[in-house]
């Protein structure tokens, strides 16, 4: 006997349902974006209030919530959301996002715009968020370590230009912004001219970025002028050939005539950089400064030098100025154990733990004083020969490398904008909603409770 065919429900997708659903049953209680309106709600924007022109009794369309665009892009970045337009695409098909916007309608230059518009409230922001958490004991900051992090720029490799090159450029911008005037000038048809403003803004931000290409390759030939690379006083020299102190024959190899220097035309402020892979990009380099205990980041700085000397001691004035103090032990890399970062940090009265390069001659003892050392350099390598300051300074690794790789998870790869000061806004974001990512960690917070 044959068997009855199969009975099944078939999907009938014509058909017309009608859902009465409101947005705050769409997300758990539990939410991680109810966290963050509630962290956002938190905050004073009364500046990000300040600067709306829209008021009541005043004609004008109102603007959208500055508490609604701050818990976008904090989720967002929580996300590894780091596109304008992605977000708005999220804004619309995700239910986090849409329950974050509450009805309230957002496009991508909206949210591109308030990324990068208010640099100096997030930097403030950070501060007064962490000296909160330091006034309740939160964090303690007793233990910071310092790292830096190379992130790709917004750049190509080819649009590094020599001075030659950006000189003719600049040349041809301006012949084009010249004659794109004359044309919008002489041309009475009101379609057209639309069209031809915009092409005149095209040519003359072209052109600015040129003109901006060649003051940045100034500056580099300036710095060259001094010196191929910076005069930092190191602490742990090179000793001389011989390994005895004395002077060795001077090398017969020619010495390599230096690259002429080159600057981009989308992006001046950048810099080809070493990266993690070994290759050389287009990049700047982001300092962060973490607490050991929380892995809070504490500090950020946003710099187009492409190595770490030197960058010591504006992070101890940085936390200085933010916090009133410096920290009791200060975690970092041998690239910072300058002299002059040795010295900044003993009269910040923090104790610097950071590596020893070890000799080229391996008879030589690199903790023993040498004559040249000064008294604060003397100190840190006797320190640095001791057991316990290496189990400190094994906590460098776990703390600041830890918060660079979960950066990075998140989409802290390479910047979606240009410029040094907008770089600085995606790193402050980041910063941000790590630090919020930290304070909701349930584990960290039985840990601090106890």
């Amino acid at each position: 006997m044959e068997k009855a065919p199969a009975r099944v429900m078939v999907a009938d997708r014509r058909q017309i349902e009608m859902r009465a659903v409101d947005l705050e049953s769409l997300l758990p209680l539990d939410h991680r974006a109810r966290a963050v309106w509630a962290f956002v709600e938190g905050l004073d924007l009364g500046p990000l209030y300040d600067g709306i022109k829209a008021v009541e009794g005043v004609a004008g369309h109102p603007a959208i919530d500055p508490r609604i665009l701050m818990a976008l892009w904090l989720y967002a970045t929580l996300e590894g959301v780091g596109s304008a337009r992605a977000l708005d695409r999220l804004c619309e098909e995700h239910n986090a996002y849409r329950w974050i916007r509450g009805g309230v309608g957002v496009n991508h230059h909206t949210l591109s715009d308030f990324r990068v518009a208010h640099v100096e409230f997030l930097d403030r922001l950070l501060t007064e968020s962490l000296a909160a958490l330091l006034a309740s004991g939160t964090v303690r900051m007793n233990r910071v370590a310092q790292d830096g992090v190379r992130v790709r720029a917004h750049a190509g490799a080819s649009s590094f230009r020599r001075r030659p090159r950006l000189e003719q450029f600049l040349a041809e911008a301006r012949e084009q912004v010249a004659l794109l005037r004359q044309e919008l000038d002489a041309d009475p048809g009101a379609g057209n001219r639309r069209q031809q403003a915009a092409r005149e803004r095209a040519a003359r931000e072209r052109q600015d970025h040129v003109r901006q290409a060649l003051d940045e390759l100034q500056k580099i030939e300036a710095h060259r002028a001094k010196g191929d690379t910076p005069k930092r006083r190191k602490a742990d020299p090179s000793p001389p050939p011989d390994g005895n102190g004395g002077s060795a024959e001077p090398s017969k190899a020619k010495a390599k005539r230096p690259a002429e220097p080159r600057a981009s035309t989308t992006d001046p402020e950048a810099r080809v950089m070493k990266g993690p892979d070994g290759g050389f990009r287009p990049s700047y380099n982001v300092q962060l400064a973490t607490d050991v205990e929380t892995q809070c980041v504490v500090a950020v700085s946003v710099t187009n030098q492409g190595n770490d000397q030197g960058l010591l001691e504006p992070m101890l004035e940085q936390l200085r100025q933010r916090y009133g103090r410096c920290p009791s032990d200060l975690l970092a890399d041998g690239a910072y154990a300058t002299v002059d970062g040795i010295q900044a940090a003993a009269e910040s009265r923090s104790v610097l733990y950071a590596a020893v390069k070890p000799p080229k001659n391996p008879r030589n003892d690199p903790y023993r004083p040498r004559r040249s050392d000064s008294p604060a350099v003397a100190q840190w390598r006797a320190r640095m020969a001791t057991q316990e300051a290496k189990e400190i300074y094994r906590q460098r690794a776990a703390t600041a490398e830890c918060v660079n790789a979960q950066l990075r998870n998140r989409g802290l790869r390479q910047f979606p904008v240009r410029g040094m000061l907008k770089a600085k806004a995606i790193v402050l974001w980041h910063a941000l909603a790590h630090n919020l990512s930290r304070m909701l960690n349930p584990t960290l917070r039985v840990a601090l409770a106890t």
